[in-house]
């Protein structure tokens, strides 16, 4: 088996999603012999929320203990969102760990105080059992762009369902997190491993002058912009997303398949 196939690929989901948002990706890489593990973050998925206080330098360590576990060597690394957020904070907290990096729908900086303040805003109301399913009805669907939103309302719909039974305390627990996630500019500079930065087109979320500069950082890093795709490649675009990946296994020094 070639070195390449050796490297665990850690597949890291997005707020209000779990691990299953990673299968295409997942099936595609097992496909081809590569090991792949995709967690749920504690409150996702069947993953308790525990007592922690909110923070992803806590769920970064779930992370690394789950790959002490498992017995894990160097790994790429992938996150979607919120989970690019937790990546980079594995990234800063667990060094030499990390082979290959793709951070997808994410910005390198901490939320501007009108960003954070909108964020434990969120978590504060999405408690709210009157004004939880209006916030989510009016929230999520901008998780898709406009192209998946006219072309694929199943996917909508999907995203929709799987917000309105995610635990409301996960969700407040998890949006507390990344509002009081530090900048991570230089943690990506003195990052020396290959690294993709994937844009949706259509990211309502997250700018393309945000992605540029979250690419523009990483010293082995390169920018891939997404057309007719919006703040989850991964469920939109699954078959340019596991390409991607895979061509990061290439970069990462020994043939990908």
């Amino acid at each position: 088996m070639s070195a390449a196939r050796r490297i665990p690929v850690v597949l890291l989901h997005a707020l209000s999603l779990d691990a299953s948002m990673w299968d295409a990706q997942r099936r595609a890489l097992q496909a081809l012999g590569h090991p792949v593990i995709a967690p749920d973050q504690r409150g996702f998925g069947a993953v308790p929320l525990g007592d922690e206080p909110p923070s992803l330098d806590v769920v970064a360590d779930d992370l690394a203990r789950t790959l002490d576990g498992l017995g894990a060597g160097p790994v790429l690394l992938a996150g979607s969102s919120m989970g690019a957020y937790t990546a980079m904070a594995f990234l800063r907290r667990h060094p030499g760990r990390t082979a290959g990096l793709a951070l997808l729908s994410a910005r390198a900086t901490a939320d501007s105080p009108e960003a954070k303040a909108q964020r434990l805003r969120f978590a504060e109301l999405v408690q709210s059992e009157e004004v939880r399913p209006q916030l989510i009805a009016r929230t999520t669907p901008m998780l898709a762009g406009a192209t998946t939103r006219a072309r694929r309302p199943d996917l909508v719909e999907r995203l929709l369902s799987d917000a309105a039974k995610t635990d409301p305390a996960a969700l407040a627990w998890a949006q507390r997190a990344i509002a009081d996630r530090p900048d991570s500019t230089d943690t990506l500079r003195a990052a020396t491993v290959p690294a993709v930065v994937i844009a949706g087109e259509e990211d309502e979320l997250v700018g393309a002058e945000e992605s540029r500069l979250t690419a523009a950082l990483l010293r082995h890093g390169r920018l891939v912009t997404v057309p007719g795709a919006g703040h989850l490649q991964p469920l939109e675009t699954p078959d340019r997303v596991t390409r991607e990946l895979l061509g990061l296994l290439d970069e990462i020094g020994a043939p990908a398949c």
